[in-house]
């Protein structure tokens, strides 16, 4: 299993250089809340088990978290949010998806129009990029704590369909049927996982230069400032000296 996407890199410079705790806190409380609309018990819902363990890797509290699952569950107020996707270019016609959850649908997709717009790109209609991806599950694990060769073994008896090294982490795709599994897999092995989350990954990458790049890069950072934003997807290949800075 070999093979090689920047697409992972630019979460992780994200996660990396985002200081913003109570952005992260909040992004991984909707996730909850949302995975708990499908039942409260992670022992039989893999979305929420999944949504748990990325809370937990930011270390949002326990009682957050417990209040979040109580909220999806309708046992508590403020659980009433939508899951909408909204498809569009970035500079340089990049693809670009992003995922929101709000509680407002007609303020959502006003405020994300007008970032796009902002921002020098633009949204189109549902269908025009999807195309170009694929929903996968991706799991990373911090190389400080794994060899290649520990991780191949377990990925190919877990089912998983590659290994990519990215840089600081190894990612390994699944596609979305097997990924429960997978992720099932490496918890009972005793493998600790960086993330493990259902993503949009680009079936092409389509490269640019620095001058565009940072320019996608402002795109996805001020749609990712706002509070309705759970995550931005791009088919952007973007140099190593933009993901390094």
């Amino acid at each position: 299993m070999s093979g090689h996407s920047k697409w992972a890199n630019i979460q992780h410079r994200k996660g990396r250089q985002d200081a913003k705790r109570g952005k992260e806190f909040t992004k991984a409380a909707k996730e909850i809340i949302i995975a708990a609309k499908g039942g409260g018990d992670p022992a039989g819902n893999s979305r929420l088990r999944a949504a748990i363990a990325a809370a937990k890797a930011i270390n949002l509290p326990k009682d957050k978290i417990e209040a979040a699952i109580r909220k999806g569950t309708g046992q508590e107020a403020g659980g009433d949010l939508t899951e909408i996707m909204y498809e569009g270019h970035a500079p340089g016609g990049i693809a670009v998806i992003v995922e929101t959850a709000t509680d407002n649908r007609n303020r959502t997709v006003a405020e994300i129009r007008h970032i796009m717009t902002k921002a020098g790109g633009s949204m189109s209609e549902a269908g025009s990029v999807a195309w170009m991806f694929e929903r996968k599950g991706v799991i990373t694990f911090d190389k400080e704590k794994y060899t290649e060769e520990a991780l191949m073994e377990a990925a190919l008896e877990a089912g998983a369909d590659d290994l990519h090294d990215e840089g600081d982490v190894w990612e390994i795709n699944t596609s979305m049927a097997d990924f429960a599994a997978v992720r099932d897999a490496f918890e009972a092995a005793g493998l600790e996982m960086a993330s493990a989350e259902l993503a949009m990954v680009p079936q092409n990458m389509i490269e640019v230069d620095a001058e565009v790049g940072a320019k996608v890069l402002r795109f996805i950072d001020a749609l990712e400032d706002n509070d309705d934003v759970q995550n931005v997807y791009t088919n952007a290949d973007l140099p190593d000296e933009l993901l390094d800075m």
